[in-house]
């Protein structure tokens, strides 16, 4: 496991959404009890096996101060798929009910040591990860769900108690870094 440690704080980011409006950590930090990083893309078939849920997690925890942001740092040039008119499409086609924005330097993902689409980074209200790693341990069949981790993990963080599992291995895509 590299970059950002369990009980660590989270690098701070200032990134443009497909909503045209600029994304910032500190400020979701100051309004949310919680944030859900999500390291993801537009073509990687894990993260489009997990959209569903992911949806339903937002959906299920906002009105307990939890967001969800999904931040796509892969290289468009390599992979157009990924470019921001791209997300911008996606993201409408999906109808994602969570930001979606672009760490097009791939600095973020960088501090953060991402490795995978889709992978977790649970931060609480001071922008400390609490969980990192997977969504839960199916991710192509949501009704063969045994361990939800990321839901398991919101529940602790939320009442106020010691995260039980902190760390798995994500599994999915690789991130696309530029050459």
């Amino acid at each position: 496991m590299q970059g950002i440690l369990i009980n660590s704080y989270a690098p701070d980011f200032e990134l443009p959404g497909v909503d045209d409006e600029v994304h910032h950590l500190a400020r979701y930090l100051e309004e949310y009890r919680a944030v859900v990083v999500i390291f993801m893309c537009n073509h990687c078939p894990y993260v489009r096996f997990y959209l569903n849920r992911l949806k339903q997690l937002q959906q299920d925890y906002q009105e307990q101060g939890v967001i969800l942001v999904g931040i796509n740092a892969n290289d468009a040039t390599q992979y157009p798929d990924d470019s921001f008119e791209n997300m911008k499409i996606f993201a409408e086609e999906q109808k994602l009910n969570f930001p979606y924005i672009r760490d097009i330097t791939q600095d973020v993902a960088h501090c953060f040591g991402a490795s995978n689409t889709p992978e977790i980074f649970l931060l609480d209200h001071q922008g400390i990860v609490r969980y990192r790693g997977l969504i839960d341990d199916s991710p192509t069949a949501a009704e063969a769900v045994t361990q939800p981790y990321l839901r398991n993990a919101l529940t602790e963080l939320l009442n106020n108690e010691p995260i039980t599992l902190e760390y798995t291995d994500a599994i999915g895509c690789s991130i696309k870094w530029r050459h």
